[in-house]
């Protein structure tokens, strides 16, 4: 069984560039395109593609400024466009078409795009309360505050029942009468 194109991995054709090594960071990890992208808060794919719409050269220096902005390299500033341009020729020519999408992820999309346009929020956003950083609380119902009414009742008279009895007169007639 296949995958449907939203669970599949997308762009196959830039998967040479993405899983592409750029060596290994000070902690001696492997890092590739994708990770190092990730890593800046970069789309690889949009960025991937935003790539091979360039020339050749422009892509490389462009991959290369991006290279020095990792924090966390090992390999020199000198190698940096080595490295680019070594990337950039797994890069494919022209353009690649997008992933197939759902229904609900196009409108999905379009609402957010309509949202930006229009300085609105989403509905998927939090009100105000992200703002302040706590999040909003539901308010009880009558049902709620009946349950935990009878809960507590319920809790108390089993305490009750289970608290010994410490009326030592009751106690003593009881020993009395079955002696």
């Amino acid at each position: 069984m296949t995958l449907r194109p939203e669970y599949s991995l997308g762009h196959s054709a830039y998967n040479g560039f993405l899983f592409g090594s750029l060596g290994q960071d000070a902690a001696g990890t492997e890092v590739t395109v994708l990770s190092a992208l990730s890593r800046l808060g970069i789309d690889p794919w949009q960025e991937a593609a935003r790539l091979a719409a360039l020339p050749r050269d422009a892509a490389a220096e462009a991959l290369a400024a991006t290279i020095l902005r990792l924090p966390d390299r090992t390999a020199p500033a000198s190698e940096a466009a080595t490295i680019a341009a070594r990337l950039v020729a797994l890069l494919p020519e022209g353009a690649v078409a997008a992933i197939p999408q759902t229904e609900e992820a196009r409108a999905s999309l379009k609402a957010a795009i309509l949202s930006e346009r229009t300085g609105q929020k989403t509905k998927r956003m939090a009100p105000s309360a992200t703002t302040r950083g706590d999040s909003p609380r539901p308010k009880a119902s009558l049902a709620s505050w009946l349950m935990w009414g009878a809960l507590a009742l319920a809790f108390y008279f089993l305490l009750v029942q289970l608290t010994p009895s410490r009326n030592l007169e009751s106690e003593g007639q009881e020993f009395r009468q079955n002696s």
